[in-house]
């Protein structure tokens, strides 16, 4: 993969960061775009050193509407070709909906979505014209799952499920390939964002490691797979969420995520 290069968002800690070494191990070059310069920076330096490949840092806040298109122009004002997009940068907001902040809320729904969207119609323009180039959403099972205590972030993730799919079947015919990568719990700093740490799936340490995640989605990216459930367990809850009743099932998610303390207002 001499010379290619790859574009992740989110890319300072988690599954964004992770992904970064399964593309920099395979000799990608990187273009990393985070909100941490101190993060960006360090992860750029770890990178080099163990990799030795070409990394390029952009301090963004992705939650800013204009934010996507200047990361856009600036790659195109350095003359750097992308080969692979990753849209992985998201965040949450835990709390019953008549709690939560809903300011903090719109700028969820930009950055989960607005932020996808945006990446993915200038780079899936740039890669139809040369017939080449691939695509990964870090969308997550919550899409696939309602989700008491996180309605507007399951919203978010809904709503990248069903947007994959319908560009897949757009792009069916060409060269580009676009994959779906949907894990559960994970362990990163997610929680702490999102103020979730009291969660009761959260607090008893339930979730897969990002690097076993990034792994598995990378895999499938490399393969040109539409989709893939990162974990076994993962599988299986929405196998079943399939089958149950969706009241059933919003009341199970509900149970898992329920507060440890019993306070379910937004912190």
């Amino acid at each position: 993969m001499a010379n290619q290069t790859a574009l992740i968002t989110g890319a300072s800690s988690g599954i964004g960061r992770e992904l970064a070494n399964c593309f920099a191990q395979d000799k990608y070059n990187l273009v990393l775009v985070a909100l941490e310069p101190d993060l960006l920076d360090k992860a750029a330096s770890e990178i080099r050193q163990q990799f030795g490949v070409e990394v390029t840092t952009i301090a963004k806040d992705l939650f800013k509407r204009d934010a996507p298109f200047e990361v856009y122009n600036e790659i195109k004002q350095k003359g750097t070709q992308i080969d692979v997009l990753v849209n992985d940068a998201g965040q949450g907001q835990y709390g019953t909906f008549d709690t939560t902040d809903i300011n903090r809320e719109l700028d969820i729904i930009q950055l989960n979505i607005g932020a996808y969207v945006v990446f993915a119609k200038l780079y899936l323009q740039e890669f139809k014209a040369r017939n080449e180039g691939k695509i990964l959403f870090v969308g997550s099972i919550a899409g696939e799952l309602p989700g008491p205590l996180q309605a507007v972030y399951h919203g978010t993730k809904a709503f990248v499920n069903s947007f994959v799919e319908s560009i897949q079947e757009e792009n069916k015919d060409s060269n580009v390939t676009i994959t779906n990568l949907l894990p559960g719990i994970t362990k990163t700093d997610f929680f702490n964002k999102a103020h979730m740490t009291q969660a009761k799936n959260v607090a008893e340490g339930q979730g897969m490691e990002p690097a076993d995640v990034a792994k598995e989605g990378y895999k499938a990216l490399m393969k040109g797979e539409g989709r893939i459930i990162a974990g076994v367990m993962n599988n299986v809850q929405v196998g079943f969420s399939k089958v149950m009743p969706d009241p059933l099932v919003a009341a199970q998610v509900h149970k898992q995520s329920a507060p440890v303390d019993g306070d379910e207002s937004a912190r």
